[in-house]
């Protein structure tokens, strides 16, 4: 009985943990030379060789995840894309 009982604790820890992974992440990518906002816990491997050089979060939404890449250093500034039939029209 006691064995059930820690195996179904520990199940349910394992899930607790889980849903604690979930959120938006800001990293740095080599490859690209931009921000990224990703879904999943990042790597940081540019040590062994690898693209991701930096990450921070979690973020609990896109938009936090958003507002901080603006806000970061390392990250460059992401040009807004001008609005549709605004540039270069004449009427």
């Amino acid at each position: 009985m006691k064995s059930l009982l820690l195996a179904g604790a520990m199940i349910i820890a394992a899930g607790i943990t889980v849903f604690a992974q979930s959120g938006h992440w800001v990293v740095g990518n080599r490859a690209t030379s931009k921000c990224e906002i990703v879904t999943s816990n990042p790597v940081i491997n540019a040590q062994v060789g690898g693209d991701i050089w930096f990450g921070s979060g979690p973020y609990q939404s896109l938009d936090d995840a958003k507002l901080a890449r603006s806000n970061l250093s390392a990250c460059p500034k992401e040009e807004e894309p001008a609005p549709a039939g605004a540039a270069g029209e004449n009427k």
